[in-house]
């Protein structure tokens, strides 16, 4: 039995040593790349070359590249951004710019008869700007249809803006210059000079303006604005300064017609005599009884030069279309027609004998021109 039991104990230590030698004599195992190894470095022994792909046949598209799933999030700041940009492309915001001198101008032809309150002017001012912002909606809200075919990059054609925000865009904002001008003047400003300039607005867009009657109505309306500056004043004083503005206008509204199909014809010298009789009229003296001989002097010398800076502004586009009468050239002379309005109630401003008040108009005419580039004022 002790012998056995020697006998599988001497078995067991020679099938470990030779196993210990079968062991050792093998190689050793490749070890696995530490993670900071690189993976795609080249094999020592590389096999054999890949064939290449084959180019793709002449003319076909270039593969793109998949695209973003857009889950449809934007941030605040940018959708307060791009509706800012649409409101203002809708009310077309720079020509506004030309509606303060109108109020401005009435003020100041009143001024013989009735003090000018500041305060007031400021008030009514704003009211036309309202006003104007509100006819520039409406026209839109109006004119959808028409401008699906003619000029489908206007907000509502485009879909960024619905007709109903339109037409509550309008709606709010003839509200607040009804607002503006009850607050400037209590009932009698609301009724005979704010509530007239709006009514005349409305009826242009929502009617009359696909009429005969359409430039006529516009021009009504420049002219009440004028007008609307003379708050609690007497109107009269102010009539020769509003048939002034509305001829103007009327003669650019007129060749606003034109705009799309650039078939013009007679238009443009027409444009062209009424802004030259409207600088004329804005240039010629007026009577201001107790002004200094120095009032005299600085009113002589700058309503003139406002008068033709006016003449210069639209006349230069109005002549280019004259000579050629197509779209881009016709809807350039409305522009600048518009812009002329600015010189042209300056020199109204410096013939009532408020040369300073008229040069402060005139600043707002680079930021006008600045901004139409950006945003359409016609």
């Amino acid at each position: 039995m002790t012998l056995t039991l020697t006998r599988v104990r001497r078995a067991f230590r020679e099938g470990l040593r030779a196993a210990h030698a079968e062991l050792g004599s093998r190689p050793p195992a490749p070890r696995r790349p530490a993670p900071d190894t690189p993976l795609c470095e080249a094999p020592t022994h590389p096999g054999p070359p890949r064939p290449a792909a084959p180019p793709p046949p002449t003319g076909a598209p270039a593969p793109s590249a998949p695209r973003a799933f857009d889950t449809g999030y934007r941030p605040r700041t940018l959708t307060l951004r791009r509706t800012t940009k649409t409101l203002a492309e809708l009310v077309r915001a720079p020509a506004a710019l030309t509606v303060p001198g109108d109020v401005v101008a009435g003020a100041l032809a009143s001024a013989r008869t009735a003090p000018v309150s500041p305060g007031r002017t400021a008030l009514l001012a704003a009211g036309s700007v309202a006003l104007y912002w509100a006819g520039m909606a409406l026209n839109d809200w109006a004119d959808r249809a028409e401008d699906a075919r003619e000029r489908p990059e206007r907000p509502i054609p485009s879909g960024r803006l619905s007709p109903g925000a339109a037409l509550a865009t309008a709606t709010g904002l003839t509200a607040g210059a009804l607002a503006l001008g009850a607050l400037a003047g209590g009932r009698r400003v609301l009724l005979r000079r704010t509530l007239p300039l709006a009514a005349a607005v409305w009826a242009y867009d929502l009617g009359l303006k696909r009429t005969r009657l359409g430039p006529l109505a516009m021009a009504a309306a420049r002219g009440l604005d004028v007008l609307h500056g003379t708050g609690t004043g007497p109107a009269r004083p102010a009539l020769g300064a509003a048939l002034t503005v509305a001829a103007h206008t009327l003669a650019v509204t007129r060749l606003s017609r034109h705009e799309v199909d650039g078939e013009a014809g007679d238009e443009p010298a027409l444009a062209l005599a009424v802004t030259a009789a409207s600088a004329l009229a804005a240039a010629l003296p007026a009577r201001h009884p107790g002004r200094k001989s120095a009032g005299h002097l600085r009113t002589r010398s700058t309503a003139p030069a406002l008068a033709a800076g006016a003449l210069a502004l639209a006349g230069r586009a109005q002549w280019a279309a004259l000579r050629t009468p197509d779209a881009a050239h016709v809807r350039a002379a409305v522009g600048a027609g518009i812009h002329a309005l600015v010189p042209l109630q300056a020199a109204l401003v410096a013939r009532a004998g408020a040369p300073r008040a008229a040069l402060g108009l005139v600043a707002a005419l680079p930021p006008a021109l600045s901004l139409a580039r950006k945003v359409s004022p016609t």
